[in-house]
């Protein structure tokens, strides 16, 4: 007489198991997919944020070509002006020739 085993209970457990790491896979895929959504979103930003501070650098390129320019232009006129010691000398002369004052000074000794 054969005896019967009842595997009943152990295939249970392993059903169990079975779904419990179909559950685990499930969870590990959805996990999975909102990490991949979250990283396409942060890629899309970072792209956005990217391109904006390529426009800011390019405009700063633009406003450092005028002002380099600019500054071209006005040190070029610096040497058009007069210096420190030429006016000196202008002033030196002008009051050395005041001609109201000579006059007052030939009418005070007569």
């Amino acid at each position: 007489m054969a005896e019967q085993v009842d595997y009943s209970g152990q295939f249970g457990d392993v059903t169990a198991k079975i779904r419990d790491i179909e559950q685990k896979q499930k969870i590990m895929k959805d996990r999975i997919f909102l990490i991949g959504e979250n990283l396409i979103e942060l890629k899309d930003r970072t792209e956005e944020k990217l391109l904006g501070i390529k426009k800011d650098v390019e405009i700063m390129k633009q406003n450092l070509d005028r002002l380099s320019s600019f500054l071209g232009t006005v040190s070029g006129e610096f040497s058009k002006f007069a210096k420190k010691e030429d006016l000196q000398i202008l002033t030196k002369q002008a009051k050395m020739f005041q001609p109201l004052d000579f006059v007052r000074k030939s009418d005070l000794q007569r």
